[in-house]
């Protein structure tokens, strides 16, 4: 048996940015609010905590006065920064540098899109921190698409300015943006780049994880994904994973690996999400290592 471990999986750039400020942060001072989780893996969440690292929610933003306040890199609304000034709080702002990029691009997509009665449209998961705060960006008014049924939402008779998550499926956003298309109807307003401008905003750090995973699924007999429930991210390149390979797992840690998953000829294969620490990746193999030489 054979134990691989995706050197291309694991923190993107944005969240491992985010998770060395909280460290650097949590030396001296041993506790530090962060506004929602800072990455989508219970497990590090868990670990961070332990270090002192406490998630609040907005509504306790509202109630805390001077102190420290970590913004992960899903990014924020404008309302948080406000919040943050008239209650005396330091915001150490960890926002990827390209969630902040699109947050500017929305912010000057809609006002292009007031000036002649349009519309921007954010192809991403509604509730989503990051979606909420590019839909912050345009006073709460930007239409959130999760899937086609969305799409009756949006009026077709006036101008559409598409965005999307950068952690979104790249197949996902042009399936989207050809089915916005084709239900404008007249051809010449889709050909008219005034009348509709559509944005591939996906981070190219994750879309590119896509296709390195289907080769990674294709050259193991099982794949182990490990990612949390959370992860927009992870329910994506867990698909693809899927897709291609009929023996793949999705788990969160090792306590969820099933021996009757393998077998004694198999090469596993052991990948994860942006929001999935390599830590957590080993200890998934020590785990089935641990099957093969002491098995039950």
């Amino acid at each position: 048996m054979k134990i691989n471990i995706d050197q291309n999986s694991g923190y993107c750039f944005g969240v491992e940015f985010a998770i060395q400020m909280a460290e650097d942060e949590l030396g001296p001072i041993k506790e530090l609010y962060c506004l929602g989780d800072i990455v989508h893996n219970d497990m590090e969440v868990q670990r961070l905590y332990n270090k002192g690292l406490r998630v609040i929610d907005h509504e306790e933003l509202k109630n805390l006065h001077d102190c420290k306040v970590l913004i992960r890199a899903h990014g924020e609304p404008p309302e948080t920064y406000a919040i943050a000034l008239k209650n005396n709080i330091e915001l150490i702002d960890a926002s990827c540098p390209v969630v902040l990029k699109l947050q500017n691009r929305v912010k000057h997509a809609f006002d292009k899109m007031e000036e002649k009665n349009g519309q921007v449209v954010i192809y991403g998961k509604k509730g989503h921190a990051e979606v909420i705060g590019l839909s912050g960006q345009t006073n709460n008014e930007a239409i959130i698409i999760t899937d086609e049924a969305d799409l009756d939402k949006i009026d077709y008779n006036r101008p559409v300015s598409l965005f999307s998550q950068t952690t979104k499926s790249t197949l996902g956003f042009y399936n989207i943006k050809s089915k916005i298309e084709a239900r404008f109807g007249d051809k010449s307003k889709v050909e008219e780049a005034e009348f509709f401008e559509a944005h591939d905003s996906i981070c190219r750090q994750v879309s590119n994880r896509e296709p390195r995973m289907k080769t990674f699924a294709e050259l193991h007999d099982v794949v182990l994904f490990v990612s949390g429930k959370k992860s927009s991210n992870g329910k994506a390149l867990y698909k693809v994973c899927k897709d291609h390979n009929p023996r793949s797992y999705f788990i969160e840690n090792s306590s969820e690996v099933n021996p009757d998953w393998f077998k004694e000829e198999d090469s596993i294969g052991i990948c994860g999400a942006t929001s999935t620490p390599m830590w957590l990746m080993e200890d998934v193999a020590k785990s089935i290592n641990n099957i093969v030489v002491n098995p039950l």
